[in-house]
């Protein structure tokens, strides 16, 4: 109601004639801004900092879903975003989960075995794909600047191509394949790059692993000869950690990007890539 109350003259992007765009968290809003560049004003959702699964959003931010030129989501991940989609009715929108097709990455030992994956992001060829619909949404919505957002995509492309590489060259000959993480995010890349993902906890790191299914990752880590318990960023580290502790495991981070803490010092690229590092010394990989 508050969106459809406000002129297109009133809204922040048209004063300085920039599209208005949301994205639900991080990920997507570094595809806004990688695409969009100097014809976009791009607002995420969730602060820097933030876990996006628990999101809920002020009545504020709900209006500026109604004000964008176009919003960002994945519907089924942000519940509350999905809603205000849905309500408020932005110009465009792009459900990411149309672009991907979402997949069950079988028995995550916690009750989701019958649940769809939606971190589609961490894997690089599936990012691009996500990239290229956001250039398309916004040539749409913008077909003055149509050129540029195909330039930006371009690069983009080629950013996450080579990030692609980077991982099947790095991870090729490896010791192991397991890897212990603190919630099952890590699915897609897991798949694309030949891994095997064992997650503490399910689909969302709120999720609480029952004792039987941590006693069975202690085995595991024993019989696969495991180095490494992987936590994240913006999850409590507490259960990875004790959980290396038990074993005698090393205890480092693989982070998910479901958001960064400071945007200005890193961004998606430079996190895979500390990520490819971690995952090439917990496998121990040539």
């Amino acid at each position: 109601m508050l969106g459809g109350c406000v002129k297109a003259a009133d809204r922040p992007g048209a004063a300085g004639g920039r599209l208005d765009v949301v994205a639900g968290f991080y990920p997507f809003a570094f595809l806004a801004e990688r695409i969009g560049g100097s014809h976009v004003q791009v607002r995420n959702l969730t602060k820097p900092g933030a876990e996006p699964h628990d999101l809920e959003l002020t009545p504020s931010q709900v209006a500026a879903v109604g004000l964008a030129d176009l919003a960002i989501y994945e519907k089924g991940l942000q519940p509350l975003v999905d809603s205000a989609v849905a309500q408020e009715k932005p110009k465009a929108a792009l459900d990411a989960a149309t672009v991907v097709h979402l997949e069950n990455h079988g028995d995550l030992g916690e009750g989701d075995s019958r649940s769809d994956d939606p971190h589609i992001w961490l894997d690089p060829v599936d990012f691009a794909k996500v990239g290229d619909a956001v250039s398309a949404k916004l040539q749409q919505v913008d077909p003055a600047h149509a050129a540029d957002y195909r330039a930006n995509q371009a690069a983009l492309d080629a950013d996450l191509k080579s990030l692609d590489a980077d991982y099947r060259a790095g991870l090729a000959q490896c010791q192991r394949k397991a890897i212990v993480t603190s919630h099952a995010a890590f699915g897609y890349l897991a798949e694309r790059y030949g891994l095997t993902q064992v997650p503490i906890a399910g689909l969302s790191p709120d999720d609480e692993p029952s004792a039987s299914h941590l006693a069975k990752i202690q085995d595991l880590i024993k019989t696969e000869g495991v180095t490494t318990v992987f936590f994240e960023t913006l999850a409590s580290p507490k259960t990875a950690q004790t959980l290396a502790a038990d074993t005698g495991t090393k205890a480092a981070v693989l982070d998910p990007i479901e958001g960064v803490q400071d945007p200005s010092k890193q961004d998606y690229l430079s996190v895979m890539r500390d990520n490819l590092a971690a995952l090439r010394s917990a496998l121990g990989c040539a």
